[in-house]
């Protein structure tokens, strides 16, 4: 006892000196735990949930010393003696500060709670808009940039492995950052980082999708404090952050599946049952309830606990962490993992509390499903609700149109209708300029490889991906080439060459051959687009693909026109121009944009074999 009262003496004695950080002045008489870990002044939302976690705390009385502008409206019991609920309203008037916790039970515990002011800088949470364009990486195979995380102690995984697919490779948000410059080289204005929370699993924990700590940054990527840092100095370099999350799953191991709250925060069967993968069975008028059971309740994997945001105390742990995070970090987007899976109405009250607080928060889902109106089923749509689910997501992963490009260019002649319809489909959309097309991904076999590693299809799909409507996303080693099929996956996750000491290439500093000529092509058109909003904030018209040609344009009311036209056909094709007098009027030639060669004449073109312009118009 007396060395306990020596300690905390000490602390107090450090404290007054200013040798310890305001985090390390908590009481530290018992292993409390409370998410949200801290919270803010002067959200929109006045109401707080806590999960307070601590052997035996479910016992104890809870008070609250009185705190200007906080109201303690009681505490709640769960299953698990380990937890307990702590109901506050921060009021509007409430000012920063330490909230002084009291639990009375067989042991005594005090908790100092920090009350945070909100961050008031208008350059954080931006959004995202079709002007940007998205890079796509795996901070564990795209660079190491502080080896000394490879191994931390503790975690299941410390070692590194770079010769297995399934091990860790040492990447990290250093690594990323030492990169920015070659992510602004290539056009990019955004990156989207495969999740970077704590994903401390015993088998595959490098791909971020099966979280253990909802509030904790993987120590492997860097520390809380780091992220903040991240996100800040992209900011200062002109790049946006996009954070990827998981709402549906938690990793087994997890810390409140290991030691759950109570057994209704997960869903579970008499035996381990999967998801059906089917989300049709959501809006099929003639569905079934054990269909769409399975679809929402069932596990995606035997190692990811399906979280139950039927619960409302689950329900509101997952909105806080998220809302939390936006505000700890000033992060500029939700890419949303496997959104067709979680609960409907979750899913609009989370939404709904995301818009609320963030209105320039830019949020897109994975919705991977095989048809344009299931696709638009989980975005803003102007479709009537459908067993009370309307969505009110802005955008979704635009799955039809990689599909489509895929589809176009994997033979000698392309059907390109596919292509057409998917834009087409747009009608489904509230706004579908916020949706992000792209051409593959982490989970998908590369897009080089799809097409048969033909770099005149490849230009193609490039061209289609940074010209059409929506937010384009690009996967990182697209630019220089990187190939492979998904099977396995860790195929398609290979380590960006460069990014470790070492490395024999280094696509960073210098792309030889193709993969030069795949950089650059991508480069001059992401920098033109960047260059000229008319191909991100322009209107677009479409023609119907005739004879193995697609066409479509890109306009404003300015009087800027760009002509995107693509021969999808292993001949070359003489084009009648005239068919597009409706947009060509007015012009009597262009410019390719990327190669600079001059189009003189707009009534009759001649398309070499699957090549694709894009003609700035000129008049």
């Amino acid at each position: 006892m007396r060395i306990f009262r020596f300690l905390l003496a000490a602390v107090a004695a450090i404290q007054l000196l200013g040798a310890l950080p305001a985090w390390a002045t908590a009481p530290v008489a018992a292993p409390v735990r409370i998410d949200p870990t801290y919270w803010f002044v002067g959200m929109k939302n006045p109401q707080l949930q806590l999960l307070v976690n601590a052997p035996g705390i479910a016992a104890s009385q809870v008070s609250l010393a009185t705190y200007p502008g906080v109201t303690l409206n009681g505490s709640q019991k769960l299953e698990s003696p380990n937890y307990l609920i702590v109901n506050l309203t921060i009021s509007p008037q409430a000012q920063p500060g330490k909230l002084k916790l009291q639990f009375k039970g067989a042991k005594g515990i005090s908790y100092s709670y920090e009350l945070r002011p909100r961050n008031q800088d208008p350059a954080r949470t931006q959004g995202l808009t079709q002007a940007d364009f998205i890079y796509m990486l795996m901070p564990d195979r795209f660079a190491n940039g502080n080896p000394k995380n490879d191994v931390v102690k503790g975690t299941r995984v410390n070692h590194i492995a770079r010769d297995s697919m399934y091990a860790r490779h040492g990447g990290d948000l250093k690594g990323i950052e030492d990169h920015f410059a070659y992510i602004k080289q290539l056009g990019a204005t955004a990156i989207w980082p495969t999740p970077v929370i704590e994903n401390d699993m015993p088998k595959a924990s490098y791909h971020g999708y099966a979280v253990t700590d909802c509030y904790k940054i993987d120590p492997r990527y860097g520390t809380n404090a780091e992220y903040v840092q991240f996100v800040k100095n992209a900011h200062s370099q002109g790049l946006k952050v996009v954070q990827d999350i998981v709402l549906n799953h938690w990793g087994s191991y997890h810390h409140l599946f290991l030691d759950k709250p109570a057994a209704d925060w997960f869903h579970a069967f008499p035996k381990f049952t999967r998801s059906n993968y089917n989300a049709f069975v959501l809006n099929d008028p003639h569905g079934s309830q054990l269909d769409r059971k399975l679809e929402n309740d069932g596990w995606f994997d035997t190692t990811m606990p399906d979280v139950n945001q039927s619960n409302p105390l689950v329900a509101t742990y997952l909105i806080q962490n998220f809302l939390w995070w936006v505000e700890s970090t000033g992060l500029d987007g939700y890419r949303i993992d496997t959104y067709p899976y979680s609960e409907p109405q979750f899913l609009m009250a989370w939404g709904k509390a995301m818009a609320d607080e963030y209105p320039k928060l830019s949020m897109f889902g994975e919705a991977w499903e095989g048809t344009e109106a299931e696709q638009a089923f989980f975005a803003q749509n102007i479709l009537p609700p459908v067993n009370g689910f309307k969505s009110n997501l802005p955008g979704v992963l635009d799955f039809q149109i990689c599909f489509a490009v895929g589809d176009a260019l994997k033979g000698d002649n392309g059907d390109l209708s596919k292509l057409y319809h998917a834009i087409q489909g747009d009608w489904l959309y509230t706004d579908a300029t916020r949706n992000v097309p792209f051409l593959d991904n982490h989970d998908m076999s590369r897009f080089y490889s799809v097409i048969g590693e033909d770099f005149n299809k490849y230009k193609m799909g490039i061209a289609w991906l940074l010209t059409l409507r929506g937010v384009p996303q690009l996967y990182y080693g697209t630019e220089v080439l990187m190939k492979n099929f998904s099977n396995p996956d860790g195929k398609v996750r290979e380590d960006f060459a460069g990014g470790w000491a070492g490395d024999k290439t280094n696509y960073f500093v210098a792309r030889p051959g193709q993969a030069g000529e795949a950089f650059d092509y991508v480069s001059k058109l992401a920098n033109y687009r960047k260059a000229h909003p008319v191909l991100s904030s322009g209107k677009l018209m479409q023609f119907i693909p005739q004879d193995g040609v697609y066409t479509y344009f890109r306009y404003n009311e300015g009087g800027e026109c760009v002509m995107i036209i693509a021969n999808n056909t292993k001949e070359e094709k003489k084009v009648d121009g005239t068919r597009y007098a409706e947009r060509t009027d007015g012009f009597s030639s262009g410019v390719e944009v990327v190669s600079g060669a001059a189009i003189t004449d707009l009534k009759t073109l001649h398309l070499p074999a699957h090549t694709a312009w894009v003609v700035e118009l000129r008049k």
